[in-house]
């Protein structure tokens, strides 16, 4: 297909609104870097000192997971497929109460800097090293496509290259992640959120009552079968159902949301366990309301051109264009306000961005430098390791973006390569809280098993996909554009040659990722012999299991379920450890 030609640009005042975003987070860094609380130590750096407050704390880690894929891709996701995706979220309700209660404790009960040395805590250093090695992984596979949605929508509206765009913000996000740590990521994610929100609700609103209001948008929808929310077929080949919503996206948010270092280093920059669950509860809520307005969005869109196809009328090359599209045509003659869309757009991207390139640095210090190779470096070498790491990974995200740009469906492509790394590590610290027997060979085993297994599956339906398999969208329409077209709805391409398992819903991987990491853990445990939970450290497991087992380290005193209170100062928190290892 010929390149698509734009007839809406942006105005100066656009690019004006734009380069404000840019420059008011280059900013937070500057100030965070060289004005604000001095960061005396590598915990500061990356911790923000262990006493940030719940609500900048809750808008970061709501930024951590909106990404452009979610503003962007959700939409198109709803334009294509019709509004089932809403139901996941009672999995995202139903995640927040179980990282708050379940999870959460444990982490905030041993202070660790790095989420995976709970790993080497219950387990062994080899479960540590794995779970870290995935994460890596996982993150570097994700860099890339957080640049890349947001680059493409501005590069639609702009005219302005996909790399050319890359480069520029990526460049800034790193000025104020390396100047500023945790604090200025935090302090930026807030308010990019904050921009971000308002920018898309500006939008839709406007785009709601230029189409004659929410009864109007809703019949539309309901003539075009968008409107289906309980679909309760049990095939797990159907793509999106409310089992596999509920279910899978249940075990996908989860999987992220509970032990994943981006998210559990923000919870372990509050000062108590209390501060923690406060902020989980903003975050959830917060969620919900993202994913709720995106998923109207989507339906708004379809509204818009319901007679019309932006694709097959060559207006869009891709479905994830379509947003930015509608933005253009919605409220492109207001002048600024495009700007202040893109800015959103790119204020979720950036959050995304600086939380990654914050939380890698921490787990290749933690788990990599520190617990495998044992090195001991002064505070100075720490954090200038930490800042060339996000130097270095900013740089890789941009360099890797050609290869995300034959990906189709960037929501769906996302959340089946994340579920490799998160459904596995998830299941390995479930393994660990929630069954006391299980050792760190089995934890192991079941780890590499939901590996290589969950690794085949995503791994195989994206090459179905590149062969010719692909799941039929709902019908589109041509009869309102002034073209050629003979076509009314996409014909799906088929392939019955494909593999079944190939064609699972991609909302079942981090299920079974997380189901084969306990079970073949437990049995492997069973097999080499189990631990004994008399002597283990009550500490190490959740609250919700230590009441089925009474005789769960008898033989230790376990301290209250509650983080200790932690003081700003880095000096003061080394003199604690220091006095308790004396003790001890």
């Amino acid at each position: 297909m010929d390149a698509v030609v734009y007839a809406d640009r942006f105005s100066w005042q656009d690019y004006l609104v734009f380069s404000l975003m840019l420059l008011l987070s280059a900013g937070v860094g500057v100030y965070h870097g060289f004005f604000g609380q001095h960061q005396k130590s590598t915990t500061e750096y990356l911790l923000g000192g262990r006493n940030l407050r719940a609500f900048p704390v809750a808008m970061s880690l709501v930024a951590s997971y909106i990404s452009g894929v979610t503003v962007l891709g959700t939409p198109a996701d709803i334009y294509k497929y019709g509004s089932q995706y809403w139901i996941i979220v009672v999995g995202i309700a139903c995640m927040g109460l179980t990282v708050a209660k379940v999870f959460l404790p444990v982490f905030c009960q041993l202070q660790i800097k790095s989420s995976y040395e709970y790993l080497e805590m219950r387990f062994d250093r080899r479960v540590r090293t794995f779970a870290s090695v995935l994460f890596v992984f996982d993150e570097i596979v994700f860099l890339p496509i957080v640049i890349y949605v947001p680059a493409l929508a501005f590069s639609q509206v702009t005219g302005v290259g996909i790399y050319q765009i890359g480069v520029v913000v990526c460049a800034v996000c790193i000025f104020y992640t390396v100047l500023g740590g945790l604090r200025a990521v935090v302090w930026t994610d807030t308010l990019q959120i904050i921009l971000m929100f308002t920018s898309v609700l500006i939008v839709v609103t406007l785009g709601t009552v230029s189409i004659g209001g929410v009864p109007e948008v809703w019949e539309r929808c309901q003539e075009g079968d968008r409107l289906e929310i309980f679909n309760f077929n049990p095939s797990p080949f159907e793509r999106h159902t409310v089992w596999s919503l509920v279910i899978g996206g249940y075990f996908y948010w989860t999987s992220f949301n509970a032990v994943n270092q981006t998210m559990v280093q923000r919870y372990m920059s509050l000062p108590s366990l209390k501060h923690a669950q406060i902020a989980i509860g903003i975050f959830t809520v917060g969620i919900i309301g993202i994913v709720s307005i995106c998923c109207y969005t989507g339906l708004l869109i379809y509204a818009t051109y319901h007679q019309c196809d932006p694709l097959l009328s060559h207006q869009i090359e891709d479905y994830d264009q379509l947003l930015p599209h509608f933005m253009m045509k919605t409220v492109g003659h207001l002048k600024g306000l495009p700007g202040l869309f893109m800015a959103g757009i790119f204020s979720a991207a950036l959050s995304s961005l600086s939380t990654i390139l914050n939380s890698l640095p921490s787990v290749i210090l933690e788990d990599f430098l520190f617990s495998c190779c044992s090195l001991k470096l002064s505070e100075w070498w720490e954090q200038f390791i930490a800042k060339g790491l996000v130097l270095f990974f900013g740089i890789l995200a941009v360099a890797c973006l050609f290869i995300v740009e034959p990906l189709e469906g960037i929501l769906e492509v996302t959340t089946s390569l994340t579920a490799i790394a998160a459904g596995t590590s998830f299941g390995m610290f479930a393994l660990g809280m929630l069954f006391p027997f299980a050792n760190g060979t089995g934890a192991l085993c079941g780890a590499v098993a939901s590996s290589v297994l969950v690794g085949w599956l995503s791994l195989g339906a994206h090459f179905a996909s590149l062969n010719g398999f692909s799941r039929p969208i709902l019908p589109v329409s041509t009869e309102g554009c002034n073209i050629n077209e003979t076509l009314n709805f996409i014909t799906p391409r088929t392939n019955d040659d494909v593999f079944i398992l190939y064609k699972l819903s991609y909302l079942w991987l981090a299920p079974i990722g997380v189901t084969t990491v306990i079970s073949v853990g437990l049995i492997v445990s069973w097999l080499t012999g189990k631990e004994d939970i008399e002597l283990a450290n009550p500490d190490l497991f959740s609250p919700v299991i230590k009441g089925f087992l009474p005789t769960l380290g008898q033989r230790r005193q376990a301290p209250p379920s509650e983080c200790i209170e932690i003081n700003s100062s880095a000096k003061e928190r080394n003199a604690v450890d220091e006095e308790a290892t004396t003790v001890s």
